[in-house]
């Protein structure tokens, strides 16, 4: 897949204001986002409040001390989730250089994914030196209002990005549901489709917008738009697509056996927890009032007792700007949610 252009923002992170040593090493946090993305005013109030951050988790770690919280730009809620993971298994942020992508969504709030972390707890037995990667989320002005580890920690064996693979009679028995899912729409069953969620599924959905270009030549411009949404907004939103539209034909196509272009199969199995399954789609909506086509990832967990669910729905637009684009593994596959 053609590697994306980004605009950097680099933003050195300063812990004078925290009173730490100036001998001190601290993170420096490069942000990224898409090229056809706008650049949010508050990326480098984010950067540079991720790095002070992870600047005093090292400070604390290295001293063997408490965190000190009362510089760092964070919520309530982000602070006290912060403090209970403290509590439990103390951490450092291995990299004194973090380079990452920052998901940018419609309503201004960032998220940034796979920041790099060694677990050190007091309990040996946890396994000390453990990697784990932590997810931080901001608003729009770069506050951070949430941290937390991702839902497993990758290990040297499960680094692969895409899972393993899956056997044929596993994969029927997921393409019947995901069929059960695709009927649902067409059939606009809000309530099937509410119900095959997880009550906290992470929904990303991106749309392609036309903007006027800022410059002496004037023209237009495409790109693409992502919105983040909890379960209860996506489902109300759909119910108001139903209600607008006559009808609405849904097609789902698999991704080929080894990704459009050498990347991941359509469908694969987690390395870490052996009931989820990252399911990979094109899918065609057409219906009375919109037309799309773009790529569709489903994060599925398949429980031993218990029916299907859903926990993540991510989609990406096949064409923008008259360009056709891959999918983008950052967001389509088991290794970008840390399965």
């Amino acid at each position: 897949m053609k590697q994306k252009l980004v605009y950097t923002f680099i933003v050195f992170a300063c812990m004078l204001a925290l009173g730490v040593n100036k001998s001190m090493a601290t993170v420096t946090v490069t942000l990224t986002i898409d090229e056809t993305a706008d650049r949010p005013a508050a990326l480098n109030t984010a950067a540079h409040n991720l790095g002070v951050l992870l600047s005093e988790i090292n400070r604390a770690q290295k001293a063997k001390t408490i965190l000190t919280t009362s510089g760092l730009a964070m919520n309530e809620f982000a602070l006290k989730s912060l403090v209970r993971l403290w509590a439990v298994t103390p951490f450092y942020c291995d990299d004194d250089e973090v380079v990452e992508r920052c998901w940018v969504f419609k309503n201004g709030t960032m998220m940034v994914s796979h920041i790099p972390l060694i677990i050190t707890p007091e309990d040996e037995s946890f396994g000390v030196g453990a990697y784990q990667e932590a997810v931080v989320e901001f608003d729009n002005r770069g506050l951070i209002t949430d941290f937390r580890l991702a839902l497993d920690a990758h290990t040297a064996e499960s680094m692969e990005r895409c899972g393993s693979v899956v056997d044929k009679e596993r994969q029927m028995i997921i393409m019947q549901y995901i069929e059960r899912f695709r009927t649902a729409y067409n059939q606009r069953d809000s309530n099937y489709i509410e119900q095959i969620f997880s009550d906290d599924a992470l929904i990303i959905t991106g749309n392609v917008v036309t903007v006027r270009k800022n410059d002496d030549f004037g023209g237009v411009s495409q790109k693409v738009q992502y919105t983040k949404q909890t379960k209860e907004q996506y489902i109300r939103n759909l119910k108001r697509a139903f209600r607008r539209n006559k009808w609405i034909d849904v097609k789902f196509s698999e991704i080929g056996e080894n990704g459009e272009s050498g990347g991941c199969a359509g469908i694969t199995r987690s390395m870490i927890d052996p009931t989820k399954y990252g399911v990979r789609l094109r899918q065609e909506w057409n219906s009375s009032t919109y037309s799309d086509k773009g790529y569709l990832f489903l994060l599925w967990e398949f429980p031993e007792n218990g029916n299907p669910i859903i926990h993540v729905r991510t989609w990406q637009p096949e064409w923008v700007g008259g360009k056709f684009q891959q999918p983008d593994d950052d967001i389509s596959t088991l290794g970008a949610f840390d399965l």
